[in-house]
């Protein structure tokens, strides 16, 4: 994950915007017929607006996140897939919407999870984005993420959790997060943030907002935000209902019947697979002799990786088996690097434990 150098967006006319969405649908072909939701002209105007409407950047999103669908399947996750991680109620979908109609995401990282597996956390958080998105009105297309940092210190911090989770919500979905409202987040937490803030884009960490329930601007922001009497007590809401593991397990095995059991439901993946293997490969091919449409935005591009990062990313495209050893080299880098921090984390918090009290 790269931190980008901050850049003046473009602001496009409503007639520039649609050549844009027309320009990658004829320069991607036959991906459009394949894959009609992600390639529809509202997906498209997403990663465009991603990439600051450059629009190979935005092709080779859009592209990379079509190969991480076919891999990871998240349209194939169900509830009983992540339901013991369901269970502490630790991350979930609101029963209401914000003020503005979109679908909002309850995170609580101060309970603990019932299982400790980075690999299910991010399974349920993807199962979240999906059934999250499917719930939007036809207006809307943004979610909101509402954070309760109840119970939360430093030994419940996860930087790869974290970073894993940033990578997935803004190369896969992006322009999906409206605002994440970080709800009276302790002291120690800016050390946190600290360090996990430069995996995040510029555009992202713009929508991430510190609210606090004894300032009054932070009880202004959620009574502008949200119906208080729909919104859970823990967040100064009048609600006498919290989170219901047993509704919400209801509900979403209702949804998935609707989903998975229904003959006119066809995943666009399951369409591509019966057109045969060799097809999909066709789809990707890398135009790694194509120069970018606007030179100067590659050079500002180079300027804008960090020094310090170690991200595999770097090597997107690369199939050189020659480069393998410089690929596992920076991998192992990279991990170094988290490894560290985590132990930072640990110390943290056996430090503050270690403080005698008064």
């Amino acid at each position: 994950m790269m931190m980008m150098a901050s850049r003046k967006e473009k602001t496009l006319s409503c007639l520039e915007q649609e050549s844009k969405i027309n320009e990658v649908k004829k320069m991607i072909g036959p991906i459009v017929d394949k894959f009609p939701v992600l390639c529809s002209d509202s997906s498209i105007h997403r990663y465009l607006r991603a990439r600051n409407w450059n629009t190979k950047k935005a092709i080779k999103m859009l592209k990379e996140t079509i190969k991480w669908r076919l891999e990871y399947r998240p349209d194939k996750i169900k509830w009983d897939d992540i339901a013991g991680e369901a269970e502490q109620g630790r991350l979930y979908i609101a029963n209401y919407l914000d003020k503005f109609s979109r679908t909002v995401l309850v995170m609580r990282p101060g309970l603990q999870s019932k299982l400790t597996y980075p690999a299910m956390q991010l399974k349920h958080l993807v199962y979240c984005f999906e059934r999250a998105i499917m719930a939007l009105p036809t207006d809307q297309e943004q979610m909101v993420w509402l954070i309760d940092f109840q119970g939360w210190n430093m030994s419940k911090a996860s930087v790869k959790m974290t970073k894993d989770a940033a990578r997935v919500l803004q190369n896969c979905y992006p322009e999906r997060l409206g605002l994440a409202l970080l709800y009276n987040p302790p002291k120690v937490f800016e050390s946190f943030w600290m360090m996990v803030k430069p995996f995040l884009e510029p555009k992202t960490y713009r929508k991430v907002k510190f609210v606090f329930s004894n300032h009054p601007q932070g009880q202004k922001t959620m009574e502008d935000l949200f119906d208080v009497d729909k919104l859970e007590p823990i967040f100064g809401g009048k609600s006498e209902k919290g989170f219901d593991y047993e509704a919400y397990a209801k509900q979403m095995k209702e949804e998935n019947i609707k989903l998975f059991d229904s003959e006119t439901t066809i995943s666009e993946l399951q369409q591509l697979a019966s057109n045969g293997g060799n097809e999909k490969l066709e789809l990707f091919e890398d135009d790694h002799d194509d120069k970018d449409e606007n030179e100067d935005e590659d050079e500002d591009d180079s300027e804008e990786l960090s020094n310090n990062d170690n991200s595999l990313s770097s090597f997107e495209g690369i199939i050189d088996h020659k480069k393998v050893d410089a690929l596992i080299c920076c991998q192992e880098k990279n991990n170094e690097v988290e490894n560290k921090m985590e132990e930072a984390i640990c110390l943290m918090s056996e430090e503050k434990r270690d403080v005698p009290t008064k």
